[in-house]
């Protein structure tokens, strides 16, 4: 596994990754910190199958934020908190606007505004010291069918992250092209009925996808 003794991972993002952390910035496995995302779900798997390696988890998510938000943030709430790894899932926002607030212009992030935030938070991460890797986590939406306008406009907010990963040496978390596969099996409304805000088990399901970049053996066993 690549995480080692006393790293810390920082997951920045949106309500996605929020859901329900301490704000700024949730952090600690007691109490909710950490809140009912993905992120607590990671948590709980490093500690539960890697139990000698001391894995600090921070939730640094905030409810509707765009990239334009978090960019705004990304220093006090990501770099000043001297992560070892640092991870951001963001876009959901920046393409939800344009269908559910039409008229505010001012709410929309077009994509090439996108790849200038997500560009700016690669850069800044990779000027600081300490900072071993960082995971662009895709955007997404649970919608099977592509030719959905939605469905084909986040498509253009991931490909700017797959493009940004390979500019900057990121690790690319395709989360969409993920929970495709799981939509061959089950509809998405078994994952979340406004095709966003996973309950538990698409949390779990991007818990288990974001792993499975990072070297985790669920059949470690400790020395």
């Amino acid at each position: 596994m690549i995480f080692k003794d006393y790293d810390r991972i920082v997951f920045a993002g949106d309500s996605i990754t929020d859901m329900g952390s301490v704000q700024p910035v949730g952090d600690g496995s007691m109490w909710d910190n950490l809140g009912k995302s993905y992120v607590r779900i990671v948590d709980n798997m490093l500690a539960a199958y890697y139990p000698e390696v001391r894995v600090r988890v921070t939730n640094s998510g905030v409810n509707g934020d765009s990239s334009s938000d978090l960019l705004r943030r990304f220093k006090r709430d990501v770099l000043d908190l001297d992560p070892q790894w640092v991870s951001i899932l963001i876009g959901g926002n920046d393409c939800w606007r344009e269908f559910d607030s039409p008229s505010q212009r001012d709410q929309h992030i077009p994509p090439e505004t996108f790849r200038d935030n997500v560009s700016e938070m690669l850069r800044m991460t990779r000027e600081k010291e300490g900072v071993k890797g960082v995971f662009l986590v895709t955007p997404y939406y649970m919608e099977p069918l592509r030719a959905d306008p939605m469905r084909a406009r986040v498509e253009q907010y991931a490909e700017i992250m797959r493009e940004l990963s390979e500019e900057y040496g990121a690790e690319f978390v395709d989360i969409q092209s993920m929970f495709d596969r799981y939509f061959r099996y089950r509809h998405s409304s078994f994952i979340a009925w406004d095709r966003i805000h996973p309950n538990l088990i698409g949390a779990t399901l991007i818990a288990k996808e974001f792993l499975s970049h990072c070297g985790f053996d669920p059949n470690h066993i400790p020395e």
